[in-house]
């Protein structure tokens, strides 16, 4: 058995809760998936400066990091880059995760999220992957986003108009649900989309599995 720590980046722990809920489902047996909650900063990571916040609040946690690997789990990764560079495991960032699952082959993707602030950074971070030519587009809720998310039905109708888009507007082969707090609408948007919607944090789950060879 494998141990993986999934780390919030925010200080939310009902995030925590239903996003390791969301790994859990998705990991493999012999993965065993710890949470952990950042000890300061944002509520929810929605403007670069709360992004850079959460880095710092991420790299805090690594004497905690005992574990086989560790998964980031905000999509803008923050800190994974850091952690990486000093732990001897597997780090994955569930953007990441998302992006290259969304890219590979070489297919058009789009990015539907709720933090308008965070534009330039999620583009930024598309590229600095090598994606930039593959983002087909980048489509955003109006609607503030720490009212949106506390709204799940309103959460998904929301982005399920911009998914609509994405397809049909922009050619989008396959749509990133950008955002570990938005997993649970994720989940519900894929199972009436005619794309494949990329649901975070299961991206990651299945690329920290390949990571450690862990069987089904």
């Amino acid at each position: 058995m494998r141990t993986v720590h999934l780390i919030n980046p925010n200080t939310s722990t009902a995030t925590t809760a239903m996003m390791l809920a969301r790994a859990r489902e998705v990991a493999p047996a012999s993965l065993s998936i710890e949470g952990l909650t950042a000890e300061f900063g944002p509520m929810m990571i929605t403007e670069p400066e709360a992004l850079a916040a959460a880095a710092d609040a991420v790299v805090q946690l690594m004497p905690r990091l005992t574990g086989d690997g560790v998964i980031v789990a905000a999509f803008g990764d923050p800190g994974a880059d850091r952690l990486a560079s000093r732990l001897s495991v597997p780090v994955v960032g569930i953007g990441e995760a998302a992006i290259r699952t969304a890219g590979r082959g070489g297919r058009r993707f789009a990015i539907v999220t709720t933090t308008p602030r965070l534009a330039s950074s999620i583009r930024a971070h598309a590229g600095k992957l090598g994606f930039a030519d593959g983002l087909a587009s980048l489509r955003i809720t109006t609607e503030n986003p720490a009212a949106l998310v506390t709204d799940p039905l309103r959460l998904e109708a929301a982005l399920r108009v911009l998914v609509r888009q994405c397809a049909e507007q922009d050619g989008a082969e396959a749509i990133i649900i950008g955002g570990g707090p938005l997993a649970d609408a994720a989940r519900a948007l894929a199972a009436g989309s005619a794309v494949e919607i990329i649901e975070p944090v299961a991206a990651a789950v299945a690329a920290m599995a390949h990571a450690l060879n862990a069987s089904p």
